[in-house]
């Protein structure tokens, strides 16, 4: 099994998250004060956040910048959709 890098999996946590909150990318980009192409990029790991824009994003979710990184190395769990989900695999 491949394991997705850290900016990979902080993205995916945060898409679970900000989906399990039923907020657009455009809607969190703005709770965050960041822009929503920005939101996307991290969201897919392709940018990687400094630690102002992760808690702000963070901010943005109505969590803590710790549970999302513990959800991101796959020590949380995220309901999403009615499901539960560790990383993209259901649990």
């Amino acid at each position: 099994m491949v394991v997705p890098n850290i900016s990979k999996q902080f993205g995916i946590a945060i898409r679970d998250r900000r989906l399990a909150a039923g907020l657009t990318q455009e809607r969190l980009a703005e709770l965050a004060k960041l822009h929503p192409t920005y939101i996307g990029m991290v969201e897919r790991g392709i940018r990687n956040p400094t630690l102002d824009a992760a808690d702000r994003i963070a901010k943005g979710l109505e969590i803590g910048l710790p549970q999302l990184i513990s959800e991101a190395q796959g020590q949380g769990v995220c309901h999403t959709k009615g499901e539960i989900r560790s990383h993209g695999r259901i649990a």
